[in-house]
């Protein structure tokens, strides 16, 4: 790693630091597999998450699971019923079930009595005929209203009893009917994919910094800018004799640097090694470091050395050190192929983004809670995945705020759902469709990342409705891809 190991973990001269947290805050849908991000991700939901899904118990986030919440503008409620004579034999049914494969002490298989069988069992009796009798009227009661239901009815009022109709109350939210008419003649700008002189020398020059040493310096000279102070520090907090004072040894501080608290660098500049200065520095009330919020700092410093940064030669050694090339031009071809790549998809992304926004703007329409619900879901439990890959134990998930995260989410869920609303209904405009073999090329690369054999996923997804869900957000994406082609520039 270089002088970076050298410096204390406590680094008081910091201008900014970065806290765990804003891996979900800031960065609510991190990309640990490279591949860039697409639209309405409910998304992620339908296409990542349906090879990686697990449980995740141990992860302590139990507390983020949310409740019932439904949109009042696009929400319905239906009673269903079921006849008498068909709630008997329902029951005659579930019963027979039971009593067939039931073993209980003190009777022959299959010779259970009626009545005990249904005394032991009056709980998964009951649980069996509602599930003979009321998704089925549900399903048709739905259908004749003409609606597309989206997530889980809410039952209530319920009664079944044998002998006695079947009555319940189901409340459900459903995809609303809305126009798109002039889809096609929504625009936004497509910037231009081409990398500038400016942006490669830009990242020459960063490759350049990260193989730059720094060096002691010999001559008797002062800090200036761009040096590095080699110091001791102590620090005492004004107000707060108990706290235990800041401490350093050996420390690096860059004098001017963009990462250092100017105070620092007023001091250290001009000064010489061996002399002892005094610095006084406030710290802002959202300052980085919790302990220094809000805060007045003395502290006595002394410089120790003076090191300089010495940056590499661009040749062919640079080139060689850097990575696997024969010389410098084939480190700068590479350099501008990875840079027109990157360019490419972020400009095609930001220009979607765009793009699906003003679509949105356009076409505005009520969207179900539960999508938005089960988008916050997705974006958590892949920031909570992230978390758990960088060391974060289920202890410290449990003490989560889950409340603030999930409301910190919903905007940026609740865009994404339109987005994937508004790209089913263009699909549908555009006769857009997925074919098997684009449907199986997508499975083959899953199972390549998820190491789980083609064929062991293919039936687990079947099962799961995984396929459909993949389909589903490839009909998208190519949608998505058509819209973008089209725009102008």
């Amino acid at each position: 790693m270089g002088w970076q190991e050298r410096a204390p973990i406590e680094r008081p001269w910091k201008a900014k630091t970065l806290s765990f947290t804003s891996t979900l805050e800031n960065n609510p849908n991190p990309d640990t597999t490279g591949a860039s991000s697409e639209p309405g991700s409910e998304a992620g939901a339908q296409k990542g998450q349906t090879h990686e899904e697990h449980s995740h118990e141990g992860h302590g986030h139990e507390g983020h699971q949310h409740g019932p919440v439904l949109n009042p503008e696009c929400t319905r409620e239906l009673v269903v019923e079921a006849p008498a004579e068909e709630v008997s034999k329902a029951f005659r049914r579930a019963t027979a079930s039971y009593r067939k494969y039931a073993r209980i002490p003190g009777f022959r298989p299959g010779k259970v009595p009626e009545t005990v069988i249904r005394r032991r069992f009056a709980q998964e009796i009951r649980k069996e005929v509602i599930d003979s009798l009321l998704p089925q009227r549900f399903n048709k009661a739905v259908q004749e209203l003409g609606v597309r239901p989206v997530g889980q009815p809410q039952v209530t009022d319920l009664k079944v009893e044998d002998g006695a109709p079947l009555a319940a109350k189901a409340v459900f939210e459903f995809l609303p009917e809305f126009s798109i008419e002039g889809y096609q003649d929504v625009k936004v700008e497509k910037p231009s994919v081409d990398v500038t002189e400016e942006e490669f020398a830009r990242e020459i020059e960063q490759l350049r910094e990260s193989r730059a040493t720094i060096e002691p310096v010999e001559e008797d000279r002062a800090l200036k800018d761009g040096d590095w102070a080699q110091i001791r520090y102590k620090g005492e907090i004004a107000g707060d004799a108990g706290a235990a004072p800041l401490n350093g040894e050996d420390s690096l501080v860059e004098v001017g640097g963009k990462d250092t608290v100017e105070a620092f660098s007023g001091v250290l500049r001009g000064a010489k090694v061996g002399q002892e200065l005094k610095a006084e520095v406030v710290y802002p009330a959202d300052y980085a470091e919790p302990r220094l919020q809000g805060k007045t700092v003395a502290y006595e410093l002394e410089v120790k050395g003076i090191k300089k940064r010495t940056m590499p030669e661009l040749d062919d050694d640079f080139a060689r050190e850097i990575g696997d090339y024969a010389n410098y031009a084939e480190l700068e071809a590479r350099v501008r192929e990875h840079l027109n790549g990157r360019k490419r998809r972020a400009v095609e992304n930001e220009t979607k983004d765009r793009l699906f926004a003003a679509l949105a703007a356009k076409f505005p329409f009520p969207v179900p809670e539960s999508l938005v619900q089960d988008q916050i879901d997705t974006r958590l439990e892949r920031g909570l995945r992230a978390l758990a890959a960088q060391g974060m134990n289920p202890e410290q998930m449990r003490k989560m705020d889950f409340a603030r995260l999930r409301a910190a989410q919903r905007d940026s869920a609740l865009a994404e759902v339109k987005t994937g609303i508004l790209l089913d209904r263009i699909a549908r405009e555009e006769q857009v469709e997925v074919g098997d073999e684009e449907l199986d090329g997508e499975l083959q690369m899953l199972a390549l990342q998820s190491r789980e054999p083609l064929d062991t996923m293919k039936v687990r997804l079947t099962e799961d409705g995984g396929l459909a869900r993949i389909r589903e957000q490839l009909k998208r994406e190519k949608t998505a891809n058509l819209l973008y082609e089209r725009l102008p520039g």
